[in-house]
C-alpha cells in the first residue's frame, strides 16, 4: 500500500488588527464592529510595508471592519485580494462589550473573578464558549493551509481568537491562553507553519515596525 505524500507546509502569518478606540481604552471590542484609531492605520500601513517583502501568497481576514481595514495596505503593496473568512470573527464577550473589565468588576465581581481563575471554563455572561471559538478558528486555518499547500499566507484578525487558536493547535491548554500567551500586540507577526492537521508555532509577537500605542 502507497503511503500518501506529505503535504508542503504552509506558512500562516497571524496579525492582530491595528488599535481601535475601544482598545485604546481598554474596552472589549469582541463582534462589536469598531473603527480603528489613527494610530491603528499607521499600524495598518507598517504591516503593509511588511508584507510587501513577505512573498505572501494569500491575504484573508476577519469579516470584520477593523480587520479588513488593517489588511487594506498590505493587499495595496502587494497586488493580492482580501478574501473574507466569517470563522475568523473575534469571540462574543456578553456582557463585556463596549465595557472594561475593571468595570465588570464593579458590576458581576463573582463572574470576573471565575474568569480570572479560568477564561475558558467561565466566560464572562453572554459570550461565546472559548471551546468552540477555538475550534471553529483552528478549522478556519487548517483550510487556509490545506488550501495553499507550501504557501505563505497573511492572516489578520482577532487577539482572544487567535491566543485560543495557538492554545488548540499546539496543546496548551486553553485555561491559559491569558497567561501562557502574552496579548498579541497590534500589527505584530505571528508565524504558524501548518503541516496537514499539525501546527508549530515558530515565533511570536514579532513586531513589523508598527508604532506601538502602550
Amino acid at each position: 500500500m502507497t503511503t500518501p505524500p506529505t503535504p508542503a507546509p504552509t506558512t500562516l502569518f497571524l496579525a492582530r488588527h491595528g488599535e481601535t478606540v475601544w482598545h485604546a481604552e481598554n474596552r472589549y471590542a469582541g463582534i462589536s464592529d469598531i473603527g480603528l484609531t489613527p494610530l491603528g492605520a499607521e499600524q495598518a500601513e507598517a504591516l503593509g510595508r511588511w508584507a510587501a517583502g513577505a512573498r505572501l501568497d494569500a491575504i484573508v481576514t476577519s469579516p470584520l471592519s477593523r480587520a479588513r481595514r488593517t489588511a487594506a495596505p498590505a493587499a495595496r503593496t502587494t497586488g493580492l485580494p482580501v478574501v473574507v473568512e466569517p470563522d475568523l470573527v473575534e469571540l462574543d464577550f456578553g456582557i463585556a462589550e463596549g465595557r472594561t473589565l475593571a468595570a465588570l468588576d464593579a458590576s458581576h465581581p463573582h463572574e470576573t473573578e471565575a474568569f480570572r481563575h479560568d477564561p475558558a471554563a467561565h466566560p464572562l455572561p453572554g459570550g461565546e464558549d472559548p471551546g468552540a471559538a477555538a475550534v471553529r478558528g483552528a478549522a478556519a486555518l487548517l483550510r487556509l493551509a490545506a488550501a495553499h499547500p507550501g504557501g505563505r499566507i497573511l492572516v489578520v484578525a482577532h487577539n482572544t481568537l487567535f491566543r485560543l487558536v495557538l492554545c488548540h493547535l499546539t496543546g496548551i491548554p486553553k485555561r491559559d491562553y491569558r497567561r501562557t500567551l502574552p496579548g498579541l500586540r497590534n500589527c505584530a507577526v505571528t508565524e504558524l507553519r501548518v503541516t496537514g492537521d499539525r501546527a508549530a508555532l515558530l515565533s511570536y509577537n514579532v513586531p513589523t515596525g508598527a508604532p506601538d500605542g502602550r
